[in-house]
């Protein structure tokens, strides 16, 4: 079923994201801080352009929005020229940025005070998860707004799962999170040994890739690591704001999290080798200088 939806950010995520939609035949009005970003997607994809967030909310069904972090959210919500300012009843926003739970709840709230819904549905599978149509997203919200959005996720996810009220998506992308973490650095390790044993790194991948210690970033990022390959992926600087948040959120429900912290800590010294653009897995990179 056609709808009318609006699409906020067009980065690396969003705008494949918004293209899926617009493939699945929805009309499709976008917006991006950086005009010719937009204007380039229109001219790709169909659909309209708008000139900030709120007119490209007026009168949509659908909201989403894919953006950096809590003040990019802020700032194509509830301040000046915002979505939220036309935002109209019955319409569901739909929050894709990785941000933090408080947020969320806050947004929720804005969002009930006009009669319309919220959703906090941020996505793993990154870039190639977003240009192939297979995200998983996790979602926060009433029960009547994530029915009503769900059949357009669709379009570009292969997994998504309602956790619980607003703020639960978030939560859980913070898990998801605290989980890469500790994978991608055993990984890490798991390689620079092999290499120091003077091992057959490739032959011993293929055999434990068959194992329990098989994973997805084995899978995926194993022979980029092997090449000392990482310009391209996700972001160190993403991983740790992503982190940030985990451990935020820790502090305050109390939950342990020695590993991520440390993890953190690591992706602060890739930062300072210059790889702040670099893919997660160049923690490899930070055991091989630190060893040389």
């Amino acid at each position: 079923m056609s709808q009318r939806v609006a699409f906020l950010g067009l980065g690396v995520m969003g705008g494949p994201m918004a293209a899926h939609l617009a493939r699945a035949g929805h009309s499709v009005t976008v917006y991006n801080r950086t005009v010719s970003r937009a204007a380039k997607w229109v001219e790709t994809h169909g659909g309209a352009r708008a000139n900030s967030p709120a007119e490209a909310a007026r009168d949509a069904e659908l909201v989403f929005a894919c953006v950096g972090a809590d003040d990019d959210v802020r700032a194509v919500t509830l301040e000046d020229g915002g979505a939220f300012e036309s935002l109209g009843r019955g319409a569901v926003f739909v929050d894709h940025t990785t941000d933090s739970a408080a947020l969320a709840r806050e947004l929720d709230e804005a969002a009930r005070a006009r009669g319309a819904g919220f959703l906090d549905a941020p996505v793993s599978g990154g870039q190639s998860g977003a240009e192939q149509g297979v995200l998983t997203v996790m979602v926060g919200g009433e029960e009547s707004a994530f029915t009503a959005a769900l059949p357009a996720m669709e379009s570009y996810a292969r997994m998504v799962k309602r956790i619980g009220p607003a703020g639960s998506g978030q939560l859980a992308k913070m898990v998801n999170q605290i989980c890469i973490a500790g994978v991608v650095e055993g990984l890490a390790e798991g390689i620079h040994f092999a290499k120091r044993a003077g091992l057959d790194t490739a032959a011993v991948i293929e055999v434990i890739a068959k194992g329990a210690a098989q994973s997805w970033q084995l899978d995926n990022r194993h022979a980029t690591m092997l090449e000392g390959r990482y310009d391209f992926g996700f972001a160190v600087e993403w991983m740790r704001k992503d982190l940030g948040l985990a451990l935020d959120e820790a502090r305050r429900n109390g939950a342990q999290l020695p590993l991520a912290a440390l993890v953190d800590a690591f992706y602060a010294e890739v930062e300072a080798l210059g790889g702040r653009r670099w893919d997660t897995s160049s923690l490899l990179a930070r055991l091989e200088h630190t060893r040389n």
